[in-house]
């Protein structure tokens, strides 16, 4: 199973500052901490690797040429690749397309031993839980990810959905 460990607010905060003031070690950092959670994010909604790969690239592209214009992020840059992530992902479809499939099996966890019955059972629950967030709403799809996948909070998964706090609550719960 993938876990990505974000910094903490106040280290990301001063990391964006010095980013902003045209640090480019800072910027190094942030390219580093932040592209694995933005690419499994989208990978998690495009089946190609490169293409995947190529989105997230944009976002950090997006990233240099907004950072010392007014578009700029000034606090919570997590929230900010997030949002730049899913409009890009929303660009390149032009609609809410549901996880794919295949991405999934990255995110499971691997068994201890390569035991036959273990394999079976991992691929079974794999296409269980394929077949259960395959009939979910993208919407939905996208709350978990965020909120489980990326290990993101309530007020930032609402600010990269532009919603409030209360409708990720609803739909986190009815996903679940």
């Amino acid at each position: 199973m993938i876990f990505i460990v974000l910094p903490d607010i106040g280290v990301e905060d001063r990391l964006l500052a010095q980013a902003r003031q045209g640090d480019r070690e800072a910027l190094m950092r942030i390219y580093d901490t932040y592209f694995p959670p933005i690419y499994n994010f989208i990978r998690l909604r495009v089946d190609d690797t490169s293409l995947a790969e190529d989105l997230a690239s944009d976002v950090f592209i997006k990233l240099v040429e907004t950072l010392r214009g007014k578009n700029a992020p000034h606090h919570s840059l997590r929230g900010w690749l997030f949002r730049v992530a899913r409009n890009r992902l929303h660009d390149h479809y032009r609609q809410n397309k549901n996880m794919t499939s295949e991405a999934l099996e990255e995110w499971t966890p691997i068994p201890s031993d390569d035991e036959p019955e273990e394999q079976f059972l991992r691929s079974l629950q794999v296409e269980q839980a394929r077949s259960a967030l395959l009939k979910l709403s993208a919407d939905q799809q996208e709350v978990l990810i965020l909120r489980f996948g990326q290990g993101l909070g309530l007020q930032e998964t609402a600010d990269i959905m532009d919603r409030n706090i209360s409708a990720i609550k609803s739909l986190q719960f009815r996903a679940v």
